[in-house]
């Protein structure tokens, strides 16, 4: 019989062996059919699974050569007419006509299946596992390259890999230690990164007595996912590892492929006496939808797709809903995430990637970084690369009961990084486009939604409108019509007739009718959407002028939401006038509440509401429009700043007052609301600002927001604002905003890490900074590579670097500039061993912040002071510095100050001979330092925790502290890892005596 075999090298087999199937791009094609063996495959798919997205003009002609050298092939290689496999041409594409059971793939899946089944147990189960494995050749689609083979492949080994550790703890049932052991060995070799391998390799060392090697094996993934993902062990491994430490690991009785152990299992009962962290639970999902009717059948084919988590335990389980716009794919996805969201106790992950967005789509990276956020990540800690993301991602979902919604996805490649790589977890994702890949990659089960069948349309009608559905039948089902079944028309329509409770229905419908007659002959295109376009306009043209004008003019709106305040900058109206417009929206559903006093837009709308204001509003309105937005923006964001900052307000760009109503931003939890709450915002108007034609605005918010971004760790956002401030200035050609935005960006990169790209940033600013004869700027920039040299461990230069800045500053005058530069000279002494000048610099500079009032400034100040003292050994003086900056800084709201001196205040009392207070004090900083995100101080807690434990002769504490801080400093790649694992290798080469 004729067999394909794609786990290896591309081979076809029959009775009298391999087939000779010709060139790679040949072997790729026949690949590319048999994955989907029995099914066809369009053109364009085959295509780019071949030549990949930049294919060749002569790819078509290319692939018609190969299938028709593939269908000669096999008509060759048959013996018979049961033996017959042909290639077809189908309305749909190419297919394989042959059963899936012919190609190993499909059939390493099915023996996997039948392996998860329940009632297969014992030596039956072990048969198909080992079945399943032995299928594999070697390296899947081997010599085959290009994008979709290196996608595929990664997939296939998952799933590989998961059947591994199904086999791994079925082989140990039989009391097979050694061959288990072996193969794991190896392959944890290869993956070393992949928890479940490691907690299966560790508990096969654990059944064949060597417990030691196992807790080892453990030790070496710590330092391996700390190392390199950041992160700590997952539940599972740290569960295994708990039990081998207290003797009581026991293999399960019939363990699942997703999870070996059993439910009676000590690995799944958490050991009271173990404190772990507090995780994030997030509850990410928008409101449940008002008046939701019908589609009983999706639902449950929704909750169907559910249940068979118990039956797929090794595979994340994702739903794809897909149709066309305003058929209701989001309402649906938030009607059933409601209903079992119980069912997901570690939290409900959404977001919108506006994938149809005509101007903003959310890219994958931003919504890696909410989704980490939510997940309890601070700023500082998200990486900025997508790959490493979606593994901290990964990571932190692990082994958790989370649902994800991916909602408005524009293609498969958009969701793929938000996939979760844990089968606890289930995803929903919805989308216009088919999302093939995900059912052909991932195994999503595609539910495809149709215009609502005519039942359920009247039904949602009568849901919305009531009685006057059953009065009147025939007119309500003209209504349904009219509204082509769309759920978000037949909202509007609903709308409409309960704003005019004395117009029969018959009468609407008659008056729909009349309008989508006059809309059709402006469509000489024949758009299908005419009908929808109809029950739009009929809405929009009933709104009162200024609410109608409100509603083209927020097309304009670059960000995901918008409050009354940016209407009313768009419209140039009154605060009230904006508010009233917005009701009036949303009475009409032309808009939706997004979160207190927010609406966004449904991207169908939006369109519709864009196609408005390019016909009715000119080039110079809409400009005018969009420069009063980002007028308020940039002007309530520089409010704001004054409000927490304002030392620095000479630091940031004049800014005029706006033109428009503005926030009340007076007070620093507001301003601090204000700022996070419009954050996306604020960095969408960046964006458009550098790419439109407004470069003005890009640079000034930009370098308005300078602090706020960094002092909040918000360092991924910083690096995307300081990048459009440096294109938008570039292309206006202004040498002082580039300089500005190229020196912040140093900035960026030296608190990431990149202490490289930090040096070359901060020296081409310095280079503009000089050329365009601004001082202020040479001095800040030459400052900052002094603190940068300092964190390099270079201090000598750093003096210099601050000697010099700190003569600019005097030759000009800024004795903030002065008073800090002072600071930063004593923290350098510090470094030098020079504890008399830094006494000195530092009293010098706590005098001046006093004189100017620099409340942040003279706290810092007597911060550096209790370093010095505490240096000194005068443990209680350097304590009484901590505490009155400790006041200052609370008194203040200056939350990183307050975790340094915290710290500082904790250093002191555990050498002051008060180790339980340091841990006290210490702790405080930690929960501190990770709330703010600031990784530097986070890692000096976990130091002093390792101090103070050490003191107390709490060794294990001492010893976890001072890996988690040596995790974060090595990550930070500053010399205090050096000390840090010099102390650790101390700790384990001479343990206590007895």
């Amino acid at each position: 019989m004729t067999e394909f075999r794609l786990l290896g090298p591309v081979e076809v087999i029959t009775g009298a062996g391999v087939v000779d199937v010709g060139p790679p791009q040949r072997r790729s094609v026949l690949a590319a059919l048999a994955v989907d063996a029995g099914r066809p495959v369009p053109v364009e798919v085959l295509i780019e699974r071949v030549w990949g997205e930049g294919f060749p003009d002569g790819a078509r002609r290319a692939l018609q050569a190969h299938l028709t050298r593939i269908r000669r092939m096999l008509e060759r290689v048959a013996s018979g007419a049961d033996d017959r496999v042909t290639l077809a041409r189908r309305a749909g594409g190419y297919v394989l006509e042959a059963e899936p059971e012919r190609v190993d793939l499909h059939r390493f899946r099915r023996l996997a299946e039948r392996a998860r089944n329940a009632g297969i147990h014992g030596a039956e189960r072990l048969d198909l596992l080992r079945e399943a494995l032995a299928l594999w050749r070697g390296e899947p689609l081997a010599g085959i390259t290009g994008e979709w083979a290196a996608r595929v492949r990664e997939g296939w080994k998952r799933q590989r890999l998961d059947v591994v550790v199904a086999w791994a703890d079925a082989e140990l049932q039989t009391g097979e230690h050694s061959t288990v052991t072996a193969r794991l060995r190896d392959l944890v070799a290869e993956y070393p990164l992949v928890e479940p391998l490691v907690a299966a390799l560790m508990r096969a060392l654990y059944a064949s007595g060597s417990a030691a090697e196992a807790l080892d094996c453990y030790a070496a993934m710590r330092k391996r996912l700390a190392g390199e993902l950041g992160t700590e062990p997952g539940a599972e491994l740290q569960r295994v590892h708990q039990a081998i430490l207290r003797g009581d690991l026991h293999q399960p009785s019939q363990p699942s492929p997703a999870s070996p152990a059993s439910p009676a299992s000590p690995l799944n009962q958490p050991n009271p006496q173990e404190s772990a962290p507090a995780r994030a639970v997030p509850a990410m999902l928008p409101l449940d939808v008002r008046g939701f009717a019908g589609r009983a059948h999706e639902l449950a084919r929704l909750d169907a797709v559910l249940a068979e988590t118990a039956h797929h335990p090794t595979s994340v389980i994702i739903s794809a809903l897909s149709g066309t716009a305003g058929v209701g794919k989001t309402a649906l996805a938030v009607r059933w995430a409601h209903r079992v969201c119980d069912r997901f106790p570690d939290g409900q992950l959404y977001v919108n990637l506006r994938g149809y967005d005509p101007q903003q789509p959310m890219t994958a990276a931003d919504a890696l970084a909410d989704f980490l956020s939510a997940l309890g990540m601070s700023g500082q800690d998200i990486p900025l690369d997508i790959g490493q993301r979606a593994a901290r991602y990964r990571s932190a979902v692990s082994g958790r009961r989370m649902l994800v919604v991916l909602d408005n996805a524009s293609s498969v490649e958009q969701a793929r990084p938000l996939l979760p790589g844990s089968p606890t977890c289930v995803v929903v994702v919805t989308s216009r486009d088919s999302l093939a890949g995900l059912v052909a990659l991932h195994g999503a089960q595609r539910i495809d939604l149709d215009l609502l069948p005519p039942p359920e349309a009247i039904a949602l009608l009568r849901t919305l409108i009531g009685d006057r559905v059953e009065a009147e039948p025939e007119a309500a089902a003209l209504l349904a019509g009219q509204c082509a079944r769309l759920p978000l028309a037949l909202r509007l329509v609903a709308e409409l007739a309960a704003a005019r409770p004395a117009a029969s229905l018959a009468e609407l419908a008659g008056e729909l009718a009349d309008q989508q007659r006059r809309l059709d002959h402006l469509d000489a295109g024949g758009d299908p959407r005419a009908a929808v376009r109809a029950v739009f306009s009929w809405s929009y043209q009933r709104l009162p002028a200024d609410a109608a004008r409100a509603f083209r003019l927020l097309s304009l709106h670059p960000g995901p939401g918008l409050d009354s305040y940016a209407v009313a900058a768009l419209t140039g109206q009154s605060l009230q006038h904006a508010r009233r417009a917005l009701d009036l929206l949303a009475r009409a559903h032309l808009v939706h509440p997004a979160a207190a006093g927010r609406y966004d837009m449904h991207d169908l709308l939006r369109a519709y509401a864009g196609w408005l204001v390019t016909e009715h509003d000119d080039e110079h309105e809409r400009r005018a429009a969009l420069t009063r937005l980002f007028d308020h923006y940039l002007a309530t964001a520089a409010t704001a700043m004054d409000t927490l900052y304002p030392a620095e307000r000479h630091r940031r760009p004049r800014v005029a007052p706006p033109a428009s109503p503005a926030p009340g931003v007076a007070d620093t939890a507001s301003a601090r609301v204000w700022l996070e709450s419009e954050r996306p915002a604020l960095l969408a108007v960046c964006a458009h600002a550098a790419g439109h034609g407004l470069p003005g605005h890009a640079v000034r918010l930009a370098a308005t927001l300078y602090a706020y971004l960094d002092n909040g760790g918000h360092f991924a956002d910083a690096l995307t604002a300081h990048t459009h401030a440096r294109h938008a200035a570039q292309q206006a050609g202004d040498l002082a905003g580039e300089a500005g935005a190229v020196a912040n960006l140093g900035v960026v990169h030296w608190q990431l890490g990149d202490y490289e790209q930090a040096a070359g940033h901060l020296q081409r600013a310095l280079d503009l900074f000089r050329k365009i004869g601004d001082q202020v700027g040479e001095a800040r920039t030459v400052g900052n590579l002094g603190i940068l040299h300092s964190r390099m461990g270079f201090p000598g230069r750093a003096f210099d670097d601050h000697t010099r800045a700190l003569a600019l500053f005097r030759e000009l005058g800024d004795q903030v500039g002065e008073a800090n530069t002072l600071a930063n000279l004593g923290a350098v002494f510090v470094l030098l061993g020079r504890d008399e000048p830094a006494a000195t610099h530092n009293l010098r500079a706590l005098e001046l912040f006093r004189e100017l009032g620099h409340r942040g400034g003279e706290a810092t100040a007597l911060t550096n002071l209790g370093e010095v003292e505490a240096r000194l050994g005068r443990y209680e003086r350097a304590a009484e510095h901590f505490l009155r900056a400790l006041d200052i800084f609370r008194e203040i709201g200056e939350r990183y100050g307050e975790a340094c001196a915290l710290n500082g205040l904790g250093d002191a009392r555990s050498h002051g001979g008060a180790p339980a207070d340091a841990v006290e004090r210490h702790t405080a900083a930690l929960n501190l330092a990770i709330d703010i995100g600031e990784r530097d101080e986070e890692a000096r807690a976990h130091d002093g925790l390792g101090h103070a434990y050490h003191a107390l002769d709490d060794l294990a504490s001492a010893r976890s502290h001072w890996r988690q801080a040596l995790s974060a400093y090595t990550e930070l790649g500053v010399p205090a890892a050096d000390d840090i694992r010099t102390r650790l290798d101390t700790l384990d080469t001479n343990p206590p005596s007895a």
